[in-house]
């Protein structure tokens, strides 16, 4: 799965790399992004014009009576059954979106107690998750929230946990985004071998940890 990750790219680096204009809110960086929290995704506009919003991280699909238990929604949808699923179908269909980020953290199991990860591109820079978006609006106010599409972890990434988020390649986010049905096969994920995973703080189990350090790698392992 996918339940955290970071984002820290300036914001032109972002706006140069997918294509985007000025977004209407304020970008800031966010080293330990958490479920429930507004983060940014690139959609198409009703011109088909790309642009950089920000969506709850937690699908609420649209049919849903209220927000699920715990206030989250769905964070992740697993690539293999989310076009057949109802909760992920409409939005597989018709609601995709990439979903910006730098890196994510996951926890392997250890004999000490999980040790968390960052998984990321040794370069750096800003890459994409495949998304799904929905609009719910049986609350108050309506609500766009989303999810982050997983699959099978490979290149090694599998010793650390069985799942990573599907990373699209750039030549892939047209089709991934383009209107009506989506692309078929779906866009192939990065390979684990285009990744590097570097032990960090523990600190990061916590989403009130924001600061820098916990991106610190760790030089021994406990």
């Amino acid at each position: 799965m996918c339940g955290r990750y970071v984002i820290t790219s300036a914001l032109e680096a972002i706006r140069e790399a997918f294509g985007v204009g000025q977004p209407d809110f304020d970008w800031e960086p966010n080293y330990n992004v958490a479920p429930s929290e507004a983060v940014a995704v690139v959609r198409l506009d009703r011109a088909g014009v790309r642009r950089l919003d920000r969506l709850r991280w937690g699908l609420v699909p649209h049919w849903a009576r209220e927000i699920p238990s715990g206030g989250t929604g769905f964070i992740n949808a697993r690539a293999e059954t989310a076009a057949d699923k109802p909760s992920f179908r409409d939005a597989y269909r018709h609601r995709r979106c990439l979903v910006v980020a730098d890196g994510y953290f996951e926890w392997q199991r250890r004999a000490g107690g999980k040790q968390p990860y960052l998984i990321a591109p040794p370069a750096g820079g800003p890459i994409a998750f495949a998304g799904l978006w929905a609009i719910w609006t049986k609350g108050a106010a309506p609500l766009e929230s989303c999810a982050i599409l997983t699959t099978a972890a490979n290149g090694g990434l599998e010793d650390i946990h069985d799942r990573m988020p599907v990373i699209l390649d750039a030549k892939d986010w047209a089709a991934w985004l383009g209107p009506g049905d989506p692309p078929v096969p779906p866009p192939a994920p990065w390979p684990g071998e285009r990744l590097t995973a570097v032990p960090v703080d523990k600190r990061v189990g916590n989403p009130k940890n924001r600061d820098a350090n916990i991106l610190t790698p760790m030089r021994t392992l406990m």
